[in-house]
């Protein structure tokens, strides 16, 4: 007879909705992992396996209401809890983008252990110190593990801080600062023509970099984090090799988290030269071009055409794509794209480069689209068409860690490989390729790894895109939504409407919701408009808070601020907003 899985003694609580399933028939699943959650007077409860296993029958849906001792599934008989081997889920449809598709990634055989005296011995090893990997270290050893940190940069904080996240968001500044001058010259306020100095630029952005990067070489020393300086590979299941300047090192290991990241990819026929960039160059400001090409409209080819365009540049986007910023929804991306259309000489969709030629004169760019064939000249090439994991570059075949073709590798909630002690995080676990997931993901590989009961359960992580306007979003899209053929309520409040938003001289900025028509929650939102980035995690907390529409209208925010919108967006849908008229909704 098959073993039952039965609802545990939840205190006082009787016929408690299920609200989440995270089991199907045929899924392994580990003790005390989350199998569903309950739901009672708006506070969740996961309820966990009792024990290793694999699911044979769910007894269980959404909507149905248990008590203690009810049975929840079964396990099927004979059958273990299998290695993790599949893309890792983060709540079902909640999950603004899905992770990656690929085939199931076969797990290599294991080297055996080299054998003889290690250089340094950990309770847990990091491999990469981005976001991810240092808080994963600093985590562990706040629970009292020996940990050793490696990473192939000098200074901790990985793309993010040192090439990513933190240097394009001071140039961003930078390029604010300027647009808002010139825009403010229409409001009776007039300023000079600005100057550049590329060198003081780069010496600013550098200083965030420094004190940022430094703090965290202090966080280290203070948790008595080893830092290893050098490129890691697995050796076996418990080694490690870092070829630091002064020669190979070895690191053995009880537990590994990997964090080691992503790169940027550019097709193959793109030459090497240095008029053309990726990100990472882009960042360095070597010149400011008189005509920039960016090849891709995604988050961060977006991100850095406004700073070229603030500081001077003719900027032209080419995206294969039939919209700007593919991941989002089209009527989120419309403000930002009808504004840089008037303001950038091209921005060319459902186009494709299909040649470049690095000549004296400048970058010869041959694409095709809709109008047809040309080639034009260029200063600068920025090269932004995503990110491949590394997965393949770190050795994971001799630790037996499963790979897939792709180099992103499986993990379950509990951020485990295929193999136990080893676990996997951030990039190279799957998207969003974002630092705040990969922090999360960190803490709970951390958690894990020291023995404590910690999964990743995000229902949604946003994304923010630093443009002018930021579009920033948190939830399934409209898009999504409509492809799986979920129901849904919509809300839209434009920043027209915004006493805040058109003191700042703008107003093409929208709130969006949208919510679960039958419980009133709400499941996602979008915003576009000034400081949009920021006002996205209101809606990220409302969403893994559970809040209905009511709660969120019926919460004070402060007028006028941008804030407000969220709110009353909220009653908008719930049909209290006095701003605007908005007819009634039919019964």
């Amino acid at each position: 007879m098959a073993k039952e899985i039965r609802l545990p003694d939840i205190g006082d609580f009787k016929d408690v909705p299920v609200i989440e399933v995270q089991i199907a028939p045929g899924k392994s699943v580990r003790k005390e992992e989350t199998i569903l959650t309950l739901e009672s007077d708006k506070a969740t409860m996961d309820v966990p396996a009792p024990e290793d296993g694999v699911i044979g029958e769910v007894r269980v849906k959404v909507g149905d209401k248990v008590s203690e001792g009810a049975v929840l599934a079964t396990y099927a008989e004979g059958e273990q809890a299998k290695p993790a081997a599949a893309a890792p889920s983060y709540g079902g449809a909640e999950i603004q983008e899905p992770m990656p598709k690929a085939a199931p990634a076969t797990a290599p055989k294991p080297a055996a252990d080299p054998g003889g005296k290690a250089d340094f011995e950990a309770d847990i090893l990091v491999l990469g110190a981005g976001p991810g990997g240092y808080t994963a270290a600093f985590r562990a050893a706040d629970l009292g593990r020996s940990v050793v940190l490696v990473d192939a940069r000098q200074t901790l904080g990985g793309v993010c801080l040192n090439v990513g996240c933190i240097p394009s968001k001071a140039l961003l500044h930078v390029a604010k600062i300027i647009d808002e001058a010139a825009a403010m010259g229409a409001h009776g306020v007039k300023f000079g023509q600005p100057s550049f100095d590329p060198t003081a630029i780069r010496g600013w952005k550098d200083g965030v970099i420094k004190r940022l990067t430094g703090g965290l070489t202090g966080l280290a020393k203070q948790r008595k984090v080893r830092v290893v300086t050098g490129r890691g590979k697995f050796t076996s299941p418990n080694t490690l090799q870092v070829e630091t300047a002064e020669g190979a090192r070895t690191v053995r290991f009880k537990n590994a988290i990997i964090a080691a990241g992503s790169e940027p990819v550019a097709p193959g026929f793109i030459p090497a030269d240095p008029r053309i960039w990726d990100s990472t160059a882009a960042l360095e400001m070597s010149f400011i071009p008189r005509r920039m090409l960016v090849l891709g409209g995604g988050i961060i080819g977006l991100e850095m055409a406004t700073v070229y365009y603030s500081l001077g540049a003719g900027v032209t986007v080419i995206e294969m794509m039939d919209q700007l910023m593919p991941g989002a929804d089209p009527d989120i991306v419309a403000p930002l794209a009808k504004r840089i259309g008037k303001l950038y000489d091209k921005i060319l969709l459902k186009t494709k480069v299909t040649k470049v030629e690095a000549k004296g004169d400048g970058l010869h760019v041959s694409y095709e689209g809709p109008a047809g064939a040309t080639t034009e000249v260029f200063d600068a090439l920025l090269v932004s068409v995503g990110r491949r994991p590394n997965g393949k570059a770190i050795g994971a075949e001799a630790a037996g860690v499963a790979v897939d073709e792709r180099g992103f590798i499986p993990v379950d909630r509990q951020m485990r490989t295929n193999i136990q002690h080893i676990f996997a995080i951030g990039d190279i676990v799957g998207q969003p390729m974002l630092a705040h997931k990969g922090t999360h993901e960190g803490k709970v590989a951390a958690e894990v790894a020291s023995g404590h009961k910690s999964s990743f359960d995000a229902k949604v992580i946003p994304s923010v895109a630093y443009t002018d306007p930021e579009v920033a979003w948190a939830g399934p899209t409209e898009t999504e939504l409509k492809a799986k053929g979920v129901k849904y309520g919509k809300a839209v409040f434009p920043w027209a409407a915004s006493g805040r938003s058109l003191s700042l001289g703008r107003d093409e900025g929208l709130t969006k919701t949208l919510w679960d028509e039958e419980t009133q929650r709400l499941i996602g939102c979008g915003i576009v408009g000034p400081n949009a980035g920021d006002l996205i995690s209101e809606a990220a907390l409302a969403i893994e808070m559970g809040a209905e529409a009511e709660d969120v209208g019926l919460t004070i925010h402060p007028h006028p601020t941008l804030s407000e919108t969220f709110a009353m967006s909220a009653e908008a849908f719930a049909g209290t907003l006095t701003d605007l008229y908005m007819p009634k909704k039919k019964a």
